[in-house]
């Protein structure tokens, strides 16, 4: 177990209509050179999204789904570094959740409120983690990756 502490910086941003989520966060996160990016919040509606569901085990191939309707954000969490991890839930217009990995495709319909923190002491990088065959979140602080470069 890995974990590490640190002050955070709070940026709101406010996404329109038809703004793609993901690649806009993205965007915002380079733009002002953020290296410990989170989300803390975010409320809104969708008209599409690309989710990877969840399998059982790793040998298991990874379900994808390409949504497209009315939905309200219910939830949005991960990390925004370089190779962003996040996880969103979405209610339909009965309130039936679907809920994956963030692949993408994901269009604002009227707003998304998005509240990022920042780790200021941190920084945050994916490296490939052989036992979970994905790039898994590694930190480090920010004075011992300046120490070592």
């Amino acid at each position: 177990m890995a974990s590490a502490g640190s002050a955070i910086r709070v940026h709101v941003v406010r996404l329109g209509p038809r703004q793609e989520l993901l690649g806009s966060l993205r965007a915002f996160v380079e733009e002002r050179n953020l290296k410990a990016p989170f989300i803390i919040t975010c409320v809104g509606s969708v008209t599409k999204a690309t989710l990877r569901l969840a399998h059982a085990t790793a040998g298991n191939t990874n379900k994808v789904i390409h949504l497209e309707e009315y939905f309200e954000i219910v939830s949005l969490v991960g990390t925004l570094n370089k190779d962003a991890h996040l996880h969103i839930c979405l209610a339909d217009k009965e309130g039936k959740t679907v809920g994956g990995h963030v692949l993408g495709d994901l269009e604002v319909f009227t707003t998304a409120e998005v509240v990022i923190g920042e780790a200021t002491e941190l920084l945050f990088e994916r490296h490939m983690d052989n036992s979970t065959g994905f790039p898994e979140l590694a930190v480090q602080h920010r004075f011992e990756k300046d120490k070592n470069n």
